[in-house]
């Protein structure tokens, strides 16, 4: 047979197949072909015969012309209201920069997203005080310009502030450059604009909104959470590295708009590729609902001409970067570069001009397209949606920047470029207004602003709009839940054990059992943890569909679709995702809950700073729990486990309380308080606590907390043990400040220096540095602020007073966390710590390595007291030969 004949054969067999499943399609419906092309997947397979890869589909919308819905608002009302929303965020940005050069902002960002927005805004996103619960909005924070830009016409924000975009310290007040909560408290709902964030809380807050309702909180907690990302955005591992767990996760509550306009910073996203293509494979691949909305309405007759898929075909090979070079150089260029390879295809366009062939909308700036791409994401309630919107960067700003490489960096527009911006747009202003680019508001009664309030009362309310006390008053356990614990236990026990022992007690509180969230990434077993498997289960959407390997075992591990534990695997990212969620649960769904996220310190802070960071942005409320924290209590882990820095990343963010902690009375103290705060006084603080796996004995609270012991555990510091007794009526003086894993050696040293030396040496337990400093650092401002007045100690000088001979401070961390508090320290202070690379080796011989044993602490102390003239030479002299303190040993911190 000849090639022309196996050809013409070729087609007719394909034609005769895709006429079979159209009938199909005409007769039992999408779903029902769907499945059919499933089966004959499945066959081909069976047989081993090669089967093509349906992920790559070909570059058209999803949903065809004849599914869209119909259009349920006023569409040419809702234009103008979007190109009026259009002008006052451009205005923003351009005001903002004629005034203060450099003050920044977008305007591309919102050009390209902005019928996404108003689309959502007019007839998809519920308010909060919808019935089943209103939805939740991770904003595209470069777009910030036009979500205030709404907010001004609906009188929720003023003109004054639009002014004072990015000017929060002007009189009368101003905007944050985007989304943050902590700046605008009752505005923003979550933070997003650290690129990659907002991908991965917003799949775990979706994901803990489920767990709620499994767990009996349901009523507030059936919202959908919409999250508006960029493509470039999509390369961040934060991004791509969720997609999985939201599919496994069957996150039917989570839609993802991916604002496709093809560009990043700084040039194409997919210069040489396809970027809509590529996501839509690896979304599609692991099990997401994928809508593409590509192509406007005004495309869908051009398509119904594409009999043979020519065009399908031609727009599946056009790379991204000549789709952006068509979308600059014109409708000539765009004819001639996508049309003009096969007569057919430019007979499809022959009857539009060039002009009205470039003006053919995209998929992301068609509402009728957008909407039914909602609808679509609406009634898939099993499976994550995504929705790939294909847009314009800089839509309408012409020369200025539209599809241009350097248009997200465009904030100053020519009095040229804003008047084709306000002729391209149509919008109402007057000359005046346009010559000095000022903000447009049609008037309170206008048609414009009556049709947005009109559809956000439908739709229940205005949105983004956050929540900021809990109407949900909770009764804290009084000292019961810390009475056992003040009295110490001469067995020797870890921190770890402790805290366990106190979450244990607070989850059989009657009040707060159930609101407690415990977190794991993967290492409950390591932490003593393992008994919460069986005494409150795992959460899993499925339950348990297997019997456990350790099935007979006490503590087997049991899943359950209303387990408390989120046991999330081996992600400290998405472990404090889920922190995230349930930390402001009380802002999200009115419904406080109380997570306990417990991980290795040491991949911790110095894993997912950015997202601790977003946690106190978004007024966070919880505990983080550092386990076998320090970097010298470890047998054996070296380098990579040992952490001597994780108070010092905790120390950056302003609104965490670091606590680290040397016995039981002091976690149960810290966590009492802690709960008070948090859960009655509505503080946004969030707490950071350090446990160790090292057993020693728990010594008794001095006074069981009398005497302002209790509230020095809060503050920071508390004397933990005095001088001991002797028949000298003068000695020498010294303060021995200990923490954590580290206290064992200074209670030593004091011993050590009592007995061979004679000094007087009291310990201090110091259970936060970073507290300590915050205060002082609060008191000398007040001093600095107020010369005149009587000046402040600080609680620091109150401890550490001009009698206290000298002081000697040691952790197991960085000397930087001791050496904060020495500007209030007022006599000679030696701070040791813990510098330098981790070694694996024992406790005791790491101690030594890093110079923080009980032989250093004595030695420092020494050396301090020599230095201050309270004992001779010959004195050091014996206690350097009688201590081991070898001069020529190698600095940690060097080697």
């Amino acid at each position: 047979m000849s090639d022309a004949n196996e050809n013409q054969v070729t087609a007719l067999e394909v034609q005769d197949w895709t006429e079979s499943l159209g009938d199909a399609v005409a007769l039992r419906g999408h779903e029902r072909a769907g499945q059919l092309i499933q089966a004959m997947g499945d066959y081909a397979q069976r047989r081993g015969l090669p089967v093509p890869s349906l992920a790559n589909l070909p570059y058209v919308n999803t949903l065809s012309a004849q599914r869209d819905p119909s259009y349920p608002g006023d569409l040419e009302l809702e234009e103008r209201i979007k190109n009026i929303l259009r002008w006052n965020a451009m205005a923003m940005v351009v005001q903002g920069n004629k005034r203060n050069d450099g003050i920044g902002g977008h305007i591309a960002t919102y050009a390209s997203v902005a019928n996404i927005f108003e689309t959502g805004f007019f007839h998809v996103f519920r308010g909060p005080e919808h019935p089943s619960g209103g939805d939740h909005l991770y904003i595209q924070g470069h777009a910030s310009p036009g979500i205030y830009a709404r907010a001004f016409l609906e009188g929720r924000i003023s003109a004054e502030l639009l002014r004072n975009f990015r000017l929060e310290l002007a009189e009368g007040g101003g905007l944050s450059s985007y989304p943050h909560p902590w700046l605008m408290p009752e505005f923003w709902q979550y933070p997003t604009v650290s690129m990659g964030l907002g991908p991965i809380m917003s799949a775990y807050q979706a994901r803990f909104f489920q767990y709620l309702r499994r767990r009996g909180f349901g009523e507030k907690a059936a919202g959908t959470v919409y999250a508006f990302l960029g493509d470039g955005e999509m390369d961040e591992p934060e991004s791509t590295g969720v997609v999985n767990f939201a599919a496994r996760e069957g996150l039917g509550n989570l839609c993802w708009i991916v604002n496709c306009n093809l560009q990043r910073l700084d040039g194409p996203v997919r210069g040489n590729a396809k970027v809509v293509q590529e996501l839509e494979r690896n979304f599609r691949g692991a099990g997401w609902n994928v809508i593409k909305v590509l192509w406007g309405s005004d495309w869908d007759p051009i398509f119904a001409q594409d009999e043979e898929g020519l065009l399908a075909a031609r727009l599946t090979n056009l790379l991204d970067g000549e789709w952006q070079k068509c979308r600059v150089e014109g409708g000539g260029y765009m004819r001639e570069k996508i049309f003009g390879a096969d007569p057919k295809l430019a007979a499809m366009v022959a009857h539009l001009s060039d002009d009205e062939l470039l003006s053919l909308p995209t998929g992301g700036h068609d509402p009728v397209k957008m909407y039914a791409a909602y609808k679509a994401a609406e009634a898939e309630t099993e499976r994550p949606t995504v929705i790939l919107a294909k847009t314009i960067k800089g839509f309408g700003m012409g020369s200025a920047g539209e599809g241009l490489n350097i248009t997200h960096q465009q904030k100053k527009l020519t009095p040229e470029q804003v008047e084709y911006f306000r002729q391209r747009f149509e919008v109402p202003v007057t000359d005046e207004i346009a010559e000095r680019v000022g903000f447009f508001h049609p008037g309170e009664e206008s048609e414009e602003v009556r049709y947005m309030k009109e559809r956000r009362q439908a739709l229940s309310g205005w949105l983004p709009q956050r929540r900021t006390k809990s109407s949900v008053r909770l009764q804290i356990p009084g000292d019961e839940i810390i009475d056992e614990f003040l009295d110490g236990s001469d067995r020797a026990a870890s921190t770890t054990a402790a805290f366990v022992r106190v979450l244990a007690k607070l989850l059989r509180d009657k009040e707060l059992g159930r609101r407690i969230v415990p977190i794991i990434p993967d290492e409950a077993r390591t932490f003593g943890m393992d008994g919460l498997f069986r005494q409150i289960g795992i959460y899993s959407k499925m339950g348990q569909l297997y019997e456990p390997v350790d099935a007979g075992g006490l503590l087997y591990y049991r899943e359950s679709a209303d387990g408390q534990l989120l046991e999330e695997g081996i992600t400290e990212a998405g472990a404090m995702s889920s922190f995230i969620a349930a930390s402001t649960s009380y802002s999200s769904v009115d419904e406080p809950m109380i997570p306990f996220y417990v991980f290795y310190s040491m991949f911790g802070f110095q894993r997912i700073g950015d997202l601790a960071w977003a946690a106190g942005d978004s007024r966070a409320r919880g505990f983080l729990v550092g386990g076998t924290a320090g970097r010298t209590t470890l047998n054996g882990e070296g380098l990579q486990h040992e952490d001597g820095h994780s108070h010092v990343l905790a120390s950056t963010v302003p609104n965490l309380k670091a606590y680290d902690l040397t016995f039981a009375s002091e976690i149960a103290i810290v966590v009492q308080d802690g709960l008070r705060r948090m859960l009655v006084e509505d503080e946004d603080v969030f707490y950071y606590m350090t446990v160790e796996n090292e057993a020693y004995p728990q010594l008794p609270l001095p006074d069981r907390g009398e005497n302002g012991v209790r509230e020095g555990v809060i503050k920071g510091m508390y004397k933990l043990r005095p001088a001991p007794r002797s028949r000298k009526k003068k000695r020498p003086v010294a303060q021995l400040l200990g923490s954590g894993a580290i206290m064992g050696g200074v209670l030593e040293a004091q011993r050590i220096l009592a007995e061979d030396y004679d000094i007087a040496a009291e310990v201090w337990s110091v259970t936060s540095y970073t507290e300590l400093r915050k205060q002082a650092l609060d008191v000398e401002r007040r001093n600095l602020l107020r010369p005149t007045e009587t000046p402040e100690l600080s609680y620091v000088g109150q401890c550490l007073g001009p009698d206290s001979g000298v002081v000697v401070a040691s952790s197991d961390y960085m000397k930087i966390l001791a050496d904060g508090i020495r500007p209030w320290v007022q006599v000679p202070m030696v701070a040791l710590g813990t510098d330098g690379f981790g070694r694996s080796e024992t406790r005791e011989a790491l101690r030594r390595f890093f110079e923080v044993d009980a032989a250093h602490v004595a030695w420092s102390t020494l050396v301090a007291l020599y230095r201050k003239g309270d004992i001779e030479a010959k004195t050091l002299s014996k206690a350097q030969s009688a201590l081991g303190i070898d001069p020529d040993k190698m600095n940690p911190m060097r080697s």
